[in-house]
């Protein structure tokens, strides 16, 4: 997919995407039409909302995603011919891939003809893949499932099948709903939002103060004071524009945390922190701006956009001058604002709080927004206020370095949710303890840049922080025997990853499938605690590294229950995918991960990880639902159901 789609498909994200539910402007229909004793039609149907279009079925290459007709199986029947549409077909340049393409409004029919020898045995199952756009963005390519045979059966009356599932879900009633009787159990025993959010509001701080001392952000401070003192003659009202120019900072950064808390909501944002594919995609992003960083180009978006928000702010007066002032300098710094506000807010989406990136985005924004009005209300401080010099340079290359670091957590989940194992738990920790005593020489000026000055490294802070970054590799390498490392537990991949392995003390679960599970629960007429993580759930990591090793619960965990663990991002593919009847929608489950996820939405009425319930050996809840909490003690009494 390339990067117009890319693009294209995270515009729509942001502006379609209202409260976690998915936009669907194309709906399709699909009935088989008898046109003799032994030949038919499959017909296509697609009904388009207005303002959409469905593209062809050929489209140039480098473009979207050309609509298809996929059949995985045809038993006792032949394809006769080509898929044929007598829809009208329109032809216009797409400004979303700037090139002209052809595409279906309002609606489409497609027809595959097939021939047979007795209708009755026919069974033909697939999938129409296609995209929709309309002239401002697009949707991510969409599979939508179909079955015909037994009896013809189309969407009309696929809603009233039972659902198509493994053989387990057929003879045990493991998977049946109990939503309600978790409820009756109370709220979930774990740490409170509010500790959370307070974490999530210091994080957004440092985050804030980490763009002040960069070199977008930090010479623009003293210039953009003075610019207030003298525009005004009088010191007060120089005084008030600079704090208005501070608040609208805040403005700017709260509504952009607003905005992401209303479309996705806190379920969505965490099911997008464990998506394999939305890790590589910010893998890749964090790789280019550690580039970046590192000098060897510059990310700035087009001039034009400042240019004409200065010139906004000139022909403006009052507040709306300084909201178009504050917009420039969020455009101008984006270059090193940008990589910490995406980091920022892709930590904070795995927190499952609604308004957790709110709540990050306004501790980023006070932060930002402190020294601009400090500066005016004490403009003799700016002759203390150390110089922009090399210093700056450094700290963007240190920045490099952490974000080339952070992005391997990334790669690792996709890693881990396709089973590639390239970056097994020792291969991580080897490129980070390298990353960070690189990072150590390099503020002993060992390793130079060629935008470096001379005296950049020679600073007493370069030194300590040379000190603690060779600390925190020296750390790490007992890591490659198994220590458990708890500081980045929650970055590193897990224990069971590292092929050699000195440590004992880490909990396994008993089985990593629920119906085997609890097969074997019931057998041995045990309770059974279910465990729903995922790869990429760094929450997930720091409660295995520290509440699971703590000796009670190990004990507890080890002889009282039989404990499941659920990853719902495993791209393994199952032997035989299946549909589900979910919500009035049919859902194709084609992997382990579809499995499990479905099962967690279905049985338990949730989708955020971790999430932990505690069942009898007939699949009924025992306790309330448990997330996440760091305090083992906590963990202790839901285990005991105190």
């Amino acid at each position: 997919m390339n990067k117009k789609i890319i693009f294209s498909i995270l515009l729509t994200v942001l502006s379609y995407s209202i409260q976690a539910q998915i936009y669907d402007p194309i709906k399709w229909t699909h009935e088989l039409k008898t046109t003799g004793a032994t030949t038919a039609d499959l017909v296509f149907k697609a009904t388009i909302d207005k303002g959409w279009h469905l593209y062809g079925l050929q489209l140039p290459k480098g473009g979207p995603v050309p609509t298809s007709i996929v059949f995985d199986k045809i038993e006792n029947a032949e394809k006769v011919g080509n898929i044929q549409s007598n829809s009208k077909l329109q032809t216009q340049h797409d400004a979303n891939f700037d090139m002209d393409l052809n595409w279906y409004v309002e609606n489409a029919e497609f027809i595959q003809k097939i021939s047979f020898k007795d209708i009755s045995k026919v069974k033909i199952n697939g999938y129409i893949e296609f995209m929709g756009c309309n002239d401002e963005s697009c949707l991510p390519p969409k599979k939508d499932p179909f079955t015909f045979g037994n009896n013809s059966i189309t969407p009309s009356t696929v809603a009233n099948v039972q659902p198509i599932a493994p053989k387990q879900m057929a003879t045990t009633d493991y998977w049946t709903p109990v939503i309600n009787e978790l409820k009756n159990f109370g709220s979930s025993a774990s740490s409170s939002e509010s500790g959370t959010l307070w974490y999530i509001f210091v994080m957004g701080l440092l985050y804030g103060l980490l763009a002040l001392v960069t070199p977008c952000v930090w010479p623009i401070i003293p210039m953009t004071v003075s610019f207030f003192l003298k525009r005004s003659g009088n010191k007060k009202k120089g005084q008030r524009d600079a704090m208005l120019y501070g608040l609208s900072i805040i403005f700017i950064y709260v509504i952009l945390g607003l905005f992401i808390t209303l479309i996705f909501g806190a379920s969505a944002l965490n099911s997008l922190s464990t998506s394999a594919v939305f890790n590589l995609i910010f893998f890749a992003i964090l790789i280019l701006f550690a580039i970046s960083f590192f000098g060897a180009f510059e990310i700035t978006l087009p001039s034009s956009w400042s240019t004409k928000l200065d010139a906004k702010a000139d022909s403006t007066a009052g507040i709306v001058s300084m909201l178009f002032m504050a917009f420039t300098l969020v455009l101008v710094s984006f270059s090193c604002t940008g990589p910490l506000v995406g980091t920022l807010l892709v930590l904070v989406a795995g927190s499952n709080s609604i308004a957790a990136p709110l709540v990050g985005m306004t501790g980023f924004a006070v932060a930002l927004s402190i020294p601009f009005t400090l500066f005016a209300l004490f403009p003799s401080w700016l002759k203390n206020m150390p110089r922009s010099g090399g210093w700056l340079n450094s700290v963007k290359v240190v920045l490099a370095f952490l974000e080339l670091a952070l992005a391997l957590k990334f790669l690792s989940v996709a890693d881990l949710s396709y089973g590639w194992h390239l970056l097994d738990r020792e291969v991580f920790l080897t490129l980070w303890i390298v990353i960070f005593a690189m990072l150590g020489f390099y503020l002993l000026g060992k390793i130079r840049f060629s935008h470096d000055s001379p005296a950049t490294h020679s600073s007493v802070l370069g030194v300590i922080l040379s000190i603690i970054s060779f600390a925190f590799s020296i750390y790490m390498i007992p890591g490659l025997w198994g220590a458990p490392l708890k500081a980045i537990s929650a970055f590193a991949p897990p224990l069971y990853t590292q092929d050699f392995n000195l440590y004992t003390n880490e909990v396994h679960p008993a089985f990593n499938d629920y119906d085997l599970g609890m097969a074997y629960a019931n057998e041995k007429k045990l309770p059974v605690v279910v465990d729903f993580s995922g790869y990429g759930c760094v929450n997930c990591r720091k409660m295995e590294a520290s509440v699971w090793t703590d000796p009670q619960v190990k004990e507890l965990l080890k002889k009282d229950f039989v404990l499941i663990s659920l990853y719902v991002d495993d791209k393994t593919a199952l032997a035989k995918p299946y549909r589900v009847n979910e919500n009035g929608r049919t859902t194709l489950i084609e992997t382990i991960g579809d499995k499990w996820s479905y099962l967690q939405r279905s049985k338990f009425g949730a989708n955020a990880q971790p999430f932990y319930v505690m069942l009898d050996n007939e699949g009924k809840p025992l306790n309330s639902a448990y997330s996440f909490d760091e305090n083992a003690s906590n963990f202790v009494k839901w285990l005991q159901r105190k």
